[in-house]
């Protein structure tokens, strides 16, 4: 049985506070590749092509990318467990590189935010989102920061599990892109600044999202 990383939820002399954790959610394989599911794995590859890092290291059952950004360490990682498991490369992650939960940040999509909103909160529960309800199992807490990323309710009596598989239409692409650059932005306000102010400028729908950081 894994065990709780509590050394990680409070902070200690051995624990690297100086190392941020970014976690994108989604589901490997390339017919899952742009689906709403996966808009999490969009965005980490959206940091990684405007930062200048490469996504190519399997570790801890993820793959990585290691750089710096603002003066800080950066791990950006998508799992490559299915989204069902993703607390195992987190869990994984956050001992290996030693890193307290303050600096883990969790993007992942959310059927009750409507498509064109971002939501940062310090902590809280999974929503149904079953990666989510993983790595709250795996790291024995709530208490760590997320980005929920609107996808919106599926239409009609749809079933959610499939609306969630399926590929973001085109129409809804351009709103896609403008989400992931502000998105983006408040993950560097995040590891700038901190959550409370990446939470105050970017909480809310895209266009009231705000440029300069």
């Amino acid at each position: 049985m894994f065990d709780t990383l509590s050394r990680f939820i409070h902070p200690e002399a051995h624990a690297n506070r100086e190392t941020f954790l970014i976690v994108g959610l989604g589901n490997p394989g390339r017919e899952y590749r742009e689906t709403r599911h996966n808009i999490g794995f969009m965005l980490i590859d959206t940091l990684a092509r405007e930062e200048g890092l490469t996504i190519s290291r399997m570790q801890s059952k993820a793959l990585v990318a290691q750089g710096e950004i603002s003066g800080h360490k950066v791990i950006l990682a998508k799992p490559q467990t299915y989204m069902n498991l993703s607390g195992q490369a987190v869990g994984g992650l956050l001992r290996f590189y030693k890193i307290s939960l303050d600096h883990l940040l969790v993007a992942h999509d959310d059927l009750d935010l409507p498509l064109g909103a971002i939501r940062i909160r310090p902590g809280g529960g999974s929503p149904g989102q079953k990666g989510v309800s993983s790595i709250i199992e795996k790291v024995g807490t709530q208490d760590f920061p997320r980005l929920r990323l609107g996808i919106g309710r599926p239409p009609g009596r749809m079933d959610p599990a499939d609306y969630v598989l399926e590929p973001f239409s085109a129409e809804e692409k351009p709103l896609v892109f403008t989400v992931l650059e502000k998105a983006s932005e408040a993950v560097l306000v995040y590891i700038e600044r901190g959550l409370e102010p990446a939470m105050n400028l970017y909480n809310g729908p895209v266009e009231k999202g705000l440029d300069k950081r």
